[in-house]
């Protein structure tokens, strides 16, 4: 699979990242049964044999099992760890996290950082995190604080390069501006369901300053590769249909599928957006990494925004 430089730095990866957030069935702590072992191994596999190098994790995916099993696979296949990257987030806290009293939150501490790239390493069964991002803002976060558990987790030789995820260009650029430790990615939702990033400057900045934006839910969970009804009561279902058409027709054009087309659309963007493909089922995740070789034209990428849109550009 074609590949791209994240953010400038030494770190290469494939143009798709597999996202590993529901390799067990569930986003959220559940039983972890042999049979979801067994198949979120099986994705993990698929995924690196399709050609996918970087593989997004987080600690509190399945309350760290997804870390665990990705762990397992990586044993289990000879040479892998020396072909991919891994990525990791931590900074959500869960309720019930340490005392029963504790409110969900977020938590940027230096030694919350710490301690939580130390336990994602002993899950994984690695010595280094190549990208560690921090998972979502923290309202109390103090940018100097942050800067010293990178350095601390960079001389300890635990982290290659640092991130965010679902940061807002200004926050970005205030940790940026304290922390002395290079920012090289900000994963954010970008869909054609999704076109927030395009109007609120966070690609503007990616491109700028060099960052690499890693887009989560580029199918918008599915939904763009759905063939199910649209509910014609939903307000927006207009826009649904002519955005489903339009990805059918250029889809045929392409002689391609429709989330493939999706996944496409994002990847013209010049600011090198690398969509974290998310499925579970072998199939797709083979299947998808041909969006890497569709080109669209100029005319069909702002078709598709339009019919994403709603409407016509001004």
């Amino acid at each position: 699979m074609e590949t791209v430089s994240l953010g400038g730095s030494a770190l290469n990866c494939s143009r798709l990242a597999y996202g590993c957030w529901r390799i067990v069935g569930s986003a959220e702590s559940c039983e972890v049964t042999p049979e979801r072992e067994a198949h979120g191994r099986k994705a993990i596999t698929t995924a690196y044999e399709s050609g996918y190098t970087l593989f997004d994790l987080a600690d509190i995916y399945s309350g760290g099992e997804s870390e665990r099993i990705f762990g397992q696979a990586l044993k289990s296949v000879s040479g892998m760890r020396e072909r991919v990257l891994i990525s990791s987030k931590c900074g959500i806290r869960k309720a019930g996290d340490p005392d029963p009293h504790s409110p969900y939150r977020y938590d940027f501490s230096a030694g919350h950082i710490i301690w939580s790239c130390e336990q994602s390493l002993k899950r994984l069964g690695i010595e280094t995190i190549d990208l560690y991002q921090l998972h979502r803002p923290d309202y109390l976060s103090d940018p100097e604080e942050v800067a010293q558990a990178f350095s601390r987790l960079t001389q300890a030789g635990k982290v290659r390069e640092f991130g965010v995820s679902n940061f807002h260009p200004a926050q970005l650029a205030a940790l940026q501006k304290t922390c002395p430790t290079r920012l090289i990615v900000n994963q954010v939702e970008i869909s054609l369901a999704k076109l927030d990033c395009f109007h609120d400057t966070t690609l503007d900045q990616c491109q700028s300053e060099k960052i690499t934006p890693m887009a989560w839910s580029p199918l918008a969970g599915g939904r763009l590769g759905a063939s199910d009804p649209i509910d014609l009561r939903d307000p927006g279902h207009a826009r649904r249909l002519q955005l489903r058409e339009t990805l059918d027709l250029i889809a045929r054009a392409h002689e391609s599928s429709r989330p493939a087309i999706a996944l496409a659309w994002l990847l013209k963007h010049p600011s090198k957006i690398v969509p974290i493909v998310g499925s579970t089922d072998p199939q797709k995740i083979s299947e998808l990494t041909k969006a890497v070789d569709i080109e669209l034209t100029r005319d069909e990428w702002y078709r598709l925004f339009e019919a994403a849109l709603g409407h016509r550009l001004p």
